[in-house]
Formats: structure tokens, sequence, C-alpha cells
């Protein structure tokens, strides 16, 4: 598959093999507020070689990167293949760090071991430069932040591991970071033991306003792998696909979506800042789901930025162990996803926090029998009748499951469809089947 490359810019660079300056790229990446790309197997003139032992080239590629770099980089950066011109090449991902200056191991926080991107080419960082980014790194992260207790179980992360063929050996307290240089538990293992006392709320209001609850529930206390799954099942069945009919066609579509919701709400809890204890909250009203984080947007990363898809991840500890067991792809990749179905304004800052709303599709029906907050017995009418004729064994209950109605408003409808003779039942009310007789009014 061929693809249209571009020169080298300010966040990409190509390289024809894998050399010894390699790590210097990418520290200069890391302290670069918009990271970058390296490609391996490109040349300088764009010209694409290929890449031979590929697998051993990636394995050296983390170990050198997770080996030769300071502080550590476990969370910020990916290594992909990709195939161009039908060659394969290896494509590293590289998120800005939020724990700059980052430098070579064997040089030290120094001129000789720090760089940053300038342009397309990489500088060594003065002393100055140094210093200045030493004063703004943030102290607080889920790796040095104390776990509230320490006696912690971790079965259910060693199934999620296990079920992607990694094993956790001996040495997984540390090599996941889950313990501090005393071997203490910290936040991170706390948000992933077995047990724990974050919970996700999960509301659920009759209207537009937060007046009516009707739905409310609390998903953790458990591993936060789990709870993340358990959310993303409700959202699934609450992201029901529904549809409006028309003359010529019956439209269907999810009132979100799918895409886009998972993706903005995995991107809640990795990004989340947790050193309040305030988890994310999932709202569901009657024309609209939003989703709450806290913390706003991590220092040093623009709102432009932020909606080019770069990558700085809050919680580089929690997004590795994220990409681990497969809820988070690239780095990045989530933002351009919901951007994808989406634009700009669905994201609002509110001082710490960044809402997220996902309007309901316009014109189609919602689980309440109403179409964005108005009441529209037409829709709902139709719904269920759509419902019969895909199936006329359906009984009333699989119907209101089918379709989200109550159970109330399906006997109500069926009741007028029979009275204005759109259908009619045949047999008894156990056994028998529903007969279309003819299409109701808002199909003519």
């Amino acid at each position: 598959m061929g693809k249209c490359l571009s020169e080298e810019t300010n966040r990409i660079e190509y390289k024809q093999i894998l050399t010894d300056d390699f790590e210097r790229q990418v520290v200069a990446f890391l302290n670069y507020a918009q990271g970058g790309e390296i490609y391996i197997g490109i040349d300088k003139h764009r010209k694409v070689v290929g890449v031979a032992e590929i697998d051993l080239v990636q394995q050296k590629i983390v170990d050198r990167i997770k080996n030769n770099i300071l502080p550590s980089t476990l969370g910020l950066f990916d290594v992909i293949v990709e195939k161009i011109s039908n060659l394969e090449v290896v494509k590293i991902v590289i998120a800005s760090g939020m724990e700059k200056p980052y430098y070579l191991r064997s040089k030290g926080m120094s001129p000789a071991g720090c760089f940053i991107r300038v342009g397309s080419s990489v500088q060594p960082m003065t002393t100055t430069q140094i210093d200045a980014l030493y004063a703004k790194r943030i102290p607080i992260k889920l790796s040095n932040m104390p776990s509230p207790r320490q006696k912690l179980t971790f079965q259910q992360l060693e199934i999620y591991y296990a079920e992607k063929k990694l094993k956790l050996n001996d040495e997984f307290f540390a090599s996941l970071d889950l313990v501090d240089e005393k071997g203490r538990y910290n936040y991170l293992a706390y948000l992933l033991a077995d047990e724990n006392g974050v919970s996700i709320k999960v509301a659920k209001y009759a209207g537009t306003t937060k007046v009516d609850l009707i739905e409310n529930e609390e998903y953790g206390y458990r591993c936060l792998i789990t709870a993340t799954n358990r959310v993303l099942d409700k959202l699934r069945v609450e992201n029901k696909t529904f549809a409006k009919i028309t003359p010529k066609a019956r439209l269907e579509q999810s009132m979100v979506d799918e895409t886009a919701l998972r993706e903005a709400f995995i991107n809640a809890i990795v990004h989340n800042d947790y050193s309040r204890e305030v988890p994310p909250v999932v709202e569901i009203f009657s024309d609209r789901l939003t989703i709450t984080s806290y913390g706003g947007l991590p220092a040093g990363l623009s709102r432009e930025n932020f909606f080019r898809c770069r990558s700085m991840p809050r919680n580089r500890e929690l997004m590795r162990v994220f990409k681990d067991v497969g809820l988070v792809e690239q780095l990045g990749s989530g933002m351009g996803r919901i951007l994808e179905a989406y634009n700009s304004s669905i994201f609002t800052f509110e001082g710490e926090f960044l809402i997220v709303t996902f309007p309901f599709a316009e014109g189609f029906t919602v689980p309440n029998g109403t179409v964005n907050g108005t009441v529209n017995g037409v829709e709902t009418k139709s719904q269920i009748l759509m419902c019969v004729m895909q199936n006329p064994d359906y009984s009333l209950d699989t119907i209101a499951e089918k379709t989200g109605y109550s159970r109330r408003t399906v006997v109500r409808q069926m009741k007028l469809l029979q009275e204005t003779g759109t259908i009619k039942r045949v047999g008894s009310p156990k056994t028998g089947y529903w007969e279309i007789i003819q299409q109701a009014d808002s199909d003519k």
C-alpha cells in the first residue's frame, strides 16, 4: 500500500537504519512540546528501503528507549510496524513527557545528555534550558503517590495480562512501577488492585436536566481495568440503535458514535488526575451523554495541540498498563477517532474539569420515548411497529427490551395499533403472533 511521505519536520524524523544517535532523537522529542515520530527504514530522501529482521529491530528499539533514557519512559512511546510501498518499516510514536528534562542515562542531566527538537534538527540543551524545565517538573504522579492501603492483591490484573499472553513474573511490581524505592505500594498499585476505594459513577436522568434522577450506579471498588470494562458494557447497553421512518427508507443509527464514545471514556480514565481522588463521571440525559474527568489539560499541553491529537499522558504508568491489556492502542489515536465523528465543540473546559458532551443523533427515537427531549408518539409507534415487522413472534416483553421503551408504553402503543387496524393478534397471547394488516399512517 503506497503512502505519500512528507519531508522531515519538527515532528517527523526518517532513518534508514537504527543508528547510534537514536536515543538522542527520542530524548529530543520527549523534551519537545509536541512529541514526534521516528521512522526506521526510510532514508533522508524519503525513499522506503524497509527493515530486515524487523522483530529484532523492534525489540532493540524498546530496550534502548527503556534502558538508556531517564526519567522512565514507560507509557510515553509506541513501536509500530507499518507497510509502505509493500515494504515493512518501524514507526516510533513519542509523546511529550511531563517529567522534562529527559536525558541520556550515560551523560546525565547535562548539555551532553539533554536534547531538544529545533525544526527538523536535534540540538543540545543549554544549562539554562535544563534548569528551567527541571523547575517546572510536575512532582505528583501515580508512582510517587502512596497507596492508602498496603495489603493489596492483583489476581484480576494477572488474569488480564494472561489473556494477552503476557506473564507477570516475580518482578512485575517494579517493572509496572507499582512500588516505590522502598518497595511500598503506590497509588497506581491501589488503582489496579483487586479491591480499592475508587468508583466511577454512571447517572441517568429522565429529562435534559439533573432534576429527575432515575438511575445512579457505581462501578468500581476493584481493579480499574475491571471497572472500565464494566462501564464500557453499560455504555454499549445504553447506546442503543434506534430508527426513524422516512417515506423512502428506514434509517438506523446509534445515539452516539460507538468508537468515539469508547475512546472518550477511556481517555477520561487514563488522563484523569487522581491526586484529588476525583474519578470520572458519566451522565446520561434524554438528549445527550456527558463524560467528565478531573484535571483539565496536562501542564504544557495547549488546547491547540490537544485538538491536533498531540499526546502528553498525565498518567504514563497507567497508560502503559492499559496499552498492555489492549484498552489503549496508539498514543493520540483516541482523540483522532473522536474528532473523525465529532468536531471540537463537544469538548468543554470548566476550571479543572474536562467535559465531553455527545448529543444524541438528531431525529432518532431515544429510550424514554422522546426525540431530543420532546414527546413524539408517532416515532414511538413507528419504532414499535418496525420491531414487530422484524419478528411477528416477539412478545410484549421482548418488544420492550428491543426498543428500550417501558412495557407500559409498549402495551399502550400496541393497543392503539390494534384499534386503528394496523395490526392484529393471531392466536393466544403466549403462542400466537402479530399480523401486519396495513402500514401505520406515518408510513403512508
